[in-house]
Protein backbone atom coordinates (compact mmCIF):
# COMPACT_ATOMS: atom_id res chain seq x y z
CA UNK A 1 0.00 0.00 0.00
CA UNK A 2 2.96 2.26 0.64
CA UNK A 3 3.30 4.54 -1.94
CA UNK A 4 0.55 4.03 -4.17
CA UNK A 5 -1.05 7.56 -2.97
CA UNK A 6 1.63 9.69 -1.99
CA UNK A 7 2.28 11.65 -5.35
CA UNK A 8 -2.01 12.83 -4.69
CA UNK A 9 -2.18 12.92 -0.83
CA UNK A 10 -3.93 16.39 -0.95
CA UNK A 11 -6.31 15.72 -3.66
CA UNK A 12 -7.22 12.21 -1.55
CA UNK A 13 -8.22 14.29 1.37
CA UNK A 14 -10.11 16.28 -0.79
CA UNK A 15 -12.06 14.08 -3.43
CA UNK A 16 -12.91 10.93 -1.37
CA UNK A 17 -16.36 10.94 0.78
CA UNK A 18 -17.29 11.23 4.33
CA UNK A 19 -18.96 8.07 5.91
CA UNK A 20 -22.25 9.00 7.25
CA UNK A 21 -22.61 8.78 11.36
CA UNK A 22 -25.02 6.32 11.12
CA UNK A 23 -22.63 3.71 10.06
CA UNK A 24 -20.98 4.25 13.63
CA UNK A 25 -23.72 4.28 15.91
CA UNK A 26 -24.85 1.01 14.31
CA UNK A 27 -21.42 -0.39 14.83
CA UNK A 28 -21.29 0.42 18.10
CA UNK A 29 -24.62 -0.74 19.43
CA UNK A 30 -23.09 -4.10 18.38
CA UNK A 31 -20.39 -4.09 21.43
CA UNK A 32 -21.45 -4.18 24.73
CA UNK A 33 -18.64 -2.31 26.51
CA UNK A 34 -17.14 0.86 24.46
CA UNK A 35 -13.86 1.48 26.44
CA UNK A 36 -11.68 0.73 23.17
CA UNK A 37 -11.51 0.67 19.44
CA UNK A 38 -8.86 0.08 17.13
CA UNK A 39 -9.02 2.08 13.37
CA UNK A 40 -6.65 0.61 10.97
CA UNK A 41 -5.26 2.14 8.04
CA UNK A 42 -6.49 4.84 9.68
CA UNK A 43 -5.06 7.51 6.98
CA UNK A 44 -6.85 10.46 7.44
CA UNK A 45 -8.19 9.16 10.64
CA UNK A 46 -11.51 10.30 9.72
CA UNK A 47 -13.18 6.81 10.71
CA UNK A 48 -10.92 7.35 14.51
CA UNK A 49 -12.89 10.81 14.48
CA UNK A 50 -15.84 9.33 14.25
CA UNK A 51 -15.50 6.01 16.28
CA UNK A 52 -14.00 8.41 19.28
CA UNK A 53 -17.89 9.61 19.44
CA UNK A 54 -18.94 6.07 21.16
CA UNK A 55 -15.59 4.99 22.45
CA UNK A 56 -13.46 6.07 25.38
CA UNK A 57 -10.37 5.81 23.67
CA UNK A 58 -9.78 5.06 20.15
CA UNK A 59 -6.05 4.18 18.57
CA UNK A 60 -4.97 4.76 14.39
CA UNK A 61 -2.31 2.88 13.44
CA UNK A 62 -0.81 0.89 10.49
CA UNK A 63 -0.66 -2.94 10.95
CA UNK A 64 2.29 -3.84 13.01
CA UNK A 65 2.83 -6.46 16.20
CA UNK A 66 3.80 -3.98 18.15
CA UNK A 67 0.13 -2.74 18.10
CA UNK A 68 -0.67 -5.63 20.24
CA UNK A 69 1.35 -3.92 23.57
CA UNK A 70 -0.28 -0.43 22.03
CA UNK A 71 -4.23 -1.11 22.61
CA UNK A 72 -2.82 -2.89 25.84
CA UNK A 73 -2.89 -7.07 25.02
CA UNK A 74 -4.83 -9.72 23.83
CA UNK A 75 -8.53 -9.76 24.38
CA UNK A 76 -8.68 -5.62 24.92
CA UNK A 77 -10.54 -4.22 22.39
CA UNK A 78 -14.31 -3.91 21.80
CA UNK A 79 -14.51 -2.60 17.92
CA UNK A 80 -11.74 -2.77 14.60
CA UNK A 81 -12.53 -0.54 11.77
CA UNK A 82 -10.81 -0.76 8.60
CA UNK A 83 -12.35 2.06 6.42
CA UNK A 84 -11.00 1.20 2.31
CA UNK A 85 -7.97 -0.01 3.33
CA UNK A 86 -8.32 -4.18 4.33
CA UNK A 87 -7.66 -5.20 0.50
CA UNK A 88 -4.48 -3.66 0.65
CA UNK A 89 -3.06 -5.61 3.79
CA UNK A 90 -1.16 -9.00 4.08
CA UNK A 91 -4.42 -10.44 5.44
CA UNK A 92 -3.74 -13.89 7.31
CA UNK A 93 -1.24 -11.40 9.50
CA UNK A 94 -4.01 -8.94 10.06
CA UNK A 95 -6.36 -11.25 10.72
CA UNK A 96 -4.25 -13.40 12.87
CA UNK A 97 -3.67 -9.74 14.82
CA UNK A 98 -7.15 -8.98 15.07
CA UNK A 99 -8.27 -12.24 16.30
CA UNK A 100 -5.71 -11.67 19.00
CA UNK A 101 -6.62 -7.96 20.24
CA UNK A 102 -10.59 -8.27 20.09
CA UNK A 103 -12.29 -9.38 23.20
CA UNK A 104 -14.01 -12.58 22.82
CA UNK A 105 -17.14 -13.35 22.26
CA UNK A 106 -18.23 -9.47 22.22
CA UNK A 107 -16.01 -8.15 20.15
CA UNK A 108 -16.46 -6.92 16.30
CA UNK A 109 -14.25 -6.45 13.38
CA UNK A 110 -15.99 -3.62 10.61
CA UNK A 111 -14.74 -3.71 7.16
CA UNK A 112 -15.80 -1.30 4.52
CA UNK A 113 -14.86 -0.20 0.99
CA UNK A 114 -16.97 1.79 -1.84
CA UNK A 115 -16.61 1.18 -5.52
CA UNK A 116 -17.89 3.81 -8.11
CA UNK A 117 -20.66 6.89 -7.82
CA UNK A 118 -24.18 6.94 -9.50
CA UNK A 119 -24.90 10.57 -10.67
CA UNK A 120 -27.84 10.13 -13.18
CA UNK A 121 -28.71 8.61 -16.21
CA UNK A 122 -27.12 10.67 -18.62
CA UNK A 123 -23.98 10.41 -16.63
CA UNK A 124 -23.00 6.80 -15.31
CA UNK A 125 -22.80 5.56 -18.58
CA UNK A 126 -20.13 7.98 -19.21
CA UNK A 127 -18.16 7.33 -15.78
CA UNK A 128 -18.68 3.48 -16.76
CA UNK A 129 -16.13 3.93 -20.05
CA UNK A 130 -14.10 5.87 -18.04
CA UNK A 131 -13.82 3.07 -15.41
CA UNK A 132 -13.10 0.74 -18.08
CA UNK A 133 -9.88 3.06 -19.17
CA UNK A 134 -8.33 2.66 -15.29
CA UNK A 135 -8.50 -1.11 -15.26
CA UNK A 136 -5.28 -1.91 -16.61
CA UNK A 137 -3.81 0.52 -14.10
CA UNK A 138 -4.67 -0.53 -10.81
CA UNK A 139 -2.88 -2.79 -8.29
CA UNK A 140 -4.43 -6.57 -8.28
CA UNK A 141 -5.57 -5.81 -4.95
CA UNK A 142 -7.77 -2.93 -5.83
CA UNK A 143 -9.79 -5.24 -8.22
CA UNK A 144 -11.17 -6.85 -4.58
CA UNK A 145 -12.72 -3.18 -3.85
CA UNK A 146 -14.26 -2.53 -6.56
CA UNK A 147 -16.16 -5.61 -6.94
CA UNK A 148 -17.48 -4.28 -3.56
CA UNK A 149 -15.57 -6.94 -1.15
CA UNK A 150 -17.36 -9.88 -3.25
CA UNK A 151 -14.10 -11.97 -3.18
CA UNK A 152 -12.47 -10.48 0.13
CA UNK A 153 -11.70 -13.63 2.37
CA UNK A 154 -13.46 -12.50 6.13
CA UNK A 155 -12.95 -15.70 8.47
CA UNK A 156 -15.10 -14.28 10.98
CA UNK A 157 -17.96 -15.01 12.46
CA UNK A 158 -21.29 -12.92 10.59
CA UNK A 159 -22.83 -10.92 12.30
CA UNK A 160 -26.52 -10.32 11.68
CA UNK A 161 -27.70 -7.35 9.25
CA UNK A 162 -24.01 -7.33 8.44
CA UNK A 163 -23.59 -8.93 5.59
CA UNK A 164 -21.44 -12.26 5.76
CA UNK A 165 -17.78 -13.34 3.37
CA UNK A 166 -18.93 -13.30 -0.22
CA UNK A 167 -22.19 -11.29 -0.26
CA UNK A 168 -21.15 -7.62 2.08
CA UNK A 169 -23.78 -5.29 2.89
CA UNK A 170 -24.68 -2.67 0.39
CA UNK A 171 -24.71 0.95 1.64
CA UNK A 172 -25.05 4.34 0.19
CA UNK A 173 -22.80 7.54 0.73
CA UNK A 174 -25.15 10.05 -0.75
CA UNK A 175 -23.81 13.09 -1.14
CA UNK A 176 -24.28 16.79 -2.68
CA UNK A 177 -20.60 17.14 -5.28
CA UNK A 178 -19.78 20.04 -7.58
CA UNK A 179 -17.92 19.27 -10.62
CA UNK A 180 -14.95 20.43 -9.39
CA UNK A 181 -14.78 17.89 -6.55
CA UNK A 182 -15.93 14.92 -8.46
CA UNK A 183 -12.72 15.57 -10.97
CA UNK A 184 -10.57 15.54 -7.71
CA UNK A 185 -12.52 12.23 -6.58
CA UNK A 186 -11.18 10.95 -10.26
CA UNK A 187 -7.46 12.54 -9.65
CA UNK A 188 -7.24 10.64 -6.14
CA UNK A 189 -7.37 7.28 -7.89
CA UNK A 190 -4.07 5.60 -7.84
CA UNK A 191 -5.08 4.26 -11.51
CA UNK A 192 -4.69 7.64 -12.55
CA UNK A 193 -1.28 8.72 -10.81
CA UNK A 194 0.00 5.23 -12.32
CA UNK A 195 -0.77 5.71 -16.04
CA UNK A 196 0.21 8.89 -15.62
CA UNK A 197 3.85 7.52 -14.56
CA UNK A 198 3.76 5.97 -17.83
CA UNK A 199 2.88 8.21 -19.85
CA UNK A 200 -0.46 7.69 -20.37
CA UNK A 201 -3.28 10.62 -19.39
CA UNK A 202 -6.43 8.97 -18.76
CA UNK A 203 -8.00 12.77 -17.94
CA UNK A 204 -7.28 14.82 -20.94
CA UNK A 205 -9.24 17.64 -21.66
CA UNK A 206 -11.56 16.16 -24.18
CA UNK A 207 -12.33 13.51 -21.69
CA UNK A 208 -13.09 16.28 -19.07
CA UNK A 209 -15.17 17.77 -21.27
CA UNK A 210 -17.43 14.76 -21.76
CA UNK A 211 -17.56 14.59 -18.49
CA UNK A 212 -18.85 18.11 -17.98
CA UNK A 213 -21.54 17.99 -20.75
CA UNK A 214 -22.99 14.75 -19.04
CA UNK A 215 -23.01 16.40 -15.64
CA UNK A 216 -24.99 19.23 -16.94
CA UNK A 217 -22.84 22.37 -16.05
CA UNK A 218 -19.64 22.89 -14.47
CA UNK A 219 -21.10 25.13 -11.53
CA UNK A 220 -23.92 22.28 -10.82
CA UNK A 221 -23.48 21.05 -7.67
CA UNK A 222 -25.18 17.59 -7.75
CA UNK A 223 -27.11 14.91 -5.11
CA UNK A 224 -24.71 11.78 -5.96
CA UNK A 225 -24.10 8.33 -4.27
CA UNK A 226 -21.25 6.58 -3.57
CA UNK A 227 -21.77 2.83 -3.43
CA UNK A 228 -20.60 1.28 -0.66
CA UNK A 229 -20.21 -2.50 0.84
CA UNK A 230 -19.24 -3.74 4.62
CA UNK A 231 -18.93 -6.59 6.18
CA UNK A 232 -18.89 -7.43 10.07
CA UNK A 233 -17.79 -10.07 12.44
CA UNK A 234 -16.32 -11.84 15.43
CA UNK A 235 -13.82 -14.07 15.97
CA UNK A 236 -15.18 -17.69 15.75
CA UNK A 237 -14.73 -19.69 18.86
Amino acid sequence: MAGLFDKQADVYLEGRPTYPKEWYSKLAALTPHHTLAWDVGTGNGQAAISVAEHYEQVIGTDVNEEVIALVGGEDSVDLVTVAAAVHWFDLPKFYNLVSRVLKKPEGVLAVWTYSGIEVSPTFDPVMKRFQDTTLPFWDNRAQCAWGGYKTLPFPFQSVEGFGCEGNPLPLDIPTKLSFEGFLKFLRSWSAVTTAKDQGVDLLPEKVVKEFEAAWGDSKLVRSVSYKAFMLAGKVKL
